[in-house]
């Protein structure tokens, strides 16, 4: 599957379609992110759970991270089977599949039996995120207009946040219907299994979805279903569409078209091509300044420095709040100024509001169930934390889905994409994974890990990243 077809275009299709063209597309757009919509949800929804499931099963910081983490095993699974799946049954379906997978894992989740097919669950569900989160920016890619690309690509981005806060929202709420207990009981069920299952809801709606929105019309060319495909064409692009040129051209493109393999990707001194490597070093710093702490452990973070489980909650709801408007931010700026100027803005950003953050929290006292910060390091810890989810988000958070998206040349993208992926969901389980045991070494010390990291992307973004503002995805290479 090869989400750049949408450059094979004959020269009138680079124009901005009519208003009913683009509504609908932005409709289609949001539907299909709603798998992005379920990695924000589930990413979050666990941050709820975290010291109820270390509480029931009695476990240490270690086996916690695991069954925290050990769904993003699953996620590189599902993304890895995603593509080639797609393309002998089409998107649509892997849509629907990636939704009933993942309503499954949610009641699972929500009834374990033990620590071991709790952790079973949660792979089973990232395996449906993992699959989720290829396909939805694929088929946007394949149904976009040149000139919306940008924005409708950061459409992924927006979702994941947005369900990011519903989570933390939910969980929240019912946090307060168990009196503020995470192990609470509400009909018969604790807290934190609710938490968890209410997840069915959010993959019953994708589900739901993938029955408005057409299949692709370069799949539909693939398989022969030309009037279909023409009709779809009509559609996302207008009534003034030449549909035979525009059928002509993805059919001419999909002939022409390499397929790219791993092979493809090596060469140089390294291993990889340097573009590749490139892709590499985006996703990894994406994961590596801390990102996913907040998302997975934000809840913890703050009562393991003195705030009660109810106001932790809430701090975690407003930081979700606060990455909404900052992706808000980066899909108005994205077109207008820049990939790489918005990765240094907020590469900068980051690396002063982390720095903040380890020195609030090098002031901790106290320890087990009775620790503090004093008020000044407090609110510090506190304003930083949010400013640090603004320049994440209104950069990196966005930034760098658009940047894969762009910077491969036509031959490699398919095979690079997918080893940037796995980049970034091995980064990502390296942080989330890890932050439990360094948090109990040193939370200070962890912070200025993370904190070196966001300063090194900045000589990286400035040496070694193109900028792919305007250009054809021909031009790269």
């Amino acid at each position: 599957m090869d989400s750049s077809s949408g450059a094979q275009l004959s020269p009138n299709t680079g124009a901005a379609p009519g208003a009913d063209s683009l509504g609908y597309v932005v409709f289609i757009t949001a539907a299909a992110a709603m798998g992005g919509f379920l990695f924000g949800y589930d990413s979050s929804v666990i941050n709820g759970a975290v010291e109820a499931i270390r509480d029931r099963y009695d476990i240490g910081s270690a086996t916690l991270a695991q069954v925290v983490a050990i769904a993003l095993i699953g996620c590189a699974v599902g993304a890895a089977i995603a593509g080639r799946i797609a393309d002998r049954i089409g998107r649509i379906l892997v849509m629907r599949i990636s939704a009933g997978l993942f309503m499954v894992s949610a009641v699972g989740s929500a009834l374990p039996f033990a620590l071991w097919d709790l952790a079973m669950w949660r792979v089973l569900g990232g395996i449906a995120i993992g699959m989720a989160s290829v396909i939805g920016p694929a088929y946007i890619a394949e149904v976009s207009p040149p000139a919306y690309r940008g924005r409708l690509a950061s459409f992924q981005q927006a979702a994941i946040v947005t369900g990011i806060a519903v989570s933390q929202l939910v969980n929240f709420a019912i946090l307060k219907m168990a009196d503020s207990q995470q192990r609470g009981h509400i009909g018969g069920l604790e807290a934190w299994q609710w938490m968890l299952g209410v997840m069915v809801v959010p993959a019953a709606l994708y589900g739901l979805f993938s029955f408005a929105i057409p299949e692709s019309p370069r799949y539909l060319i693939s398989v022969g279903r030309i009037a279909k495909a023409k009709q779809v064409l009509v559609e996302v692009e207008g009534e003034h569409t030449d549909l035979d040129r525009r059928v002509a051209d993805i059919q001419h493109a999909m002939k022409s078209e390499h397929k790219s393999s791993f092979r493809d990707l090596l060469g140089g001194g390294f291993g990889f091509l340097p573009v590749v490597w490139i892709g590499i070093g985006l996703s990894v710093f994406q994961q590596l300044v801390g990102i996913n702490v907040v998302f997975y452990y934000s809840s913890t973070l703050w009562q393991s420095v003195g705030i009660d489980p109810s106001s932790s909650f809430f701090y975690s709801f407003t930081t979700s709040i606060i990455n909404i408007i900052g992706t808000a931010i980066a899909m108005v700026l994205v077109d207008r100024i820049g990939r790489k100027p918005l990765a240094l803005i907020g590469s900068a950003g980051m690396a002063i509001a982390l720095a903040l953050e380890a020195w609030a929290f090098s002031a901790k006292t106290g320890s087990g169930d009775h620790v503090s910060l004093p008020h000044a390091h407090g609110i510090v810890a506190l304003v930083s934390a949010h400013v640090f989810v603004l320049f994440f988000a209104l950069s990196w958070g966005v930034v760098v889905w658009v940047l894969l998206g762009e910077m491969f040349p036509n031959k490699l993208r398919a095979a690079a994409l997918g080893v940037a992926a796995s980049a970034q969901w091995i980064a990502n389980w390296v942080i989330t994974a890890s932050f439990p045991s360094l948090s109990d070494w040193n939370l200070s010390g962890t912070y200025i890990i993370y904190a070196v990291f966001a300063a090194l992307s900045i000589p990286f973004v400035l040496k070694w990243v193109p900028e792919t503002k305007g250009k054809a995805l021909e031009e790269m290479g």
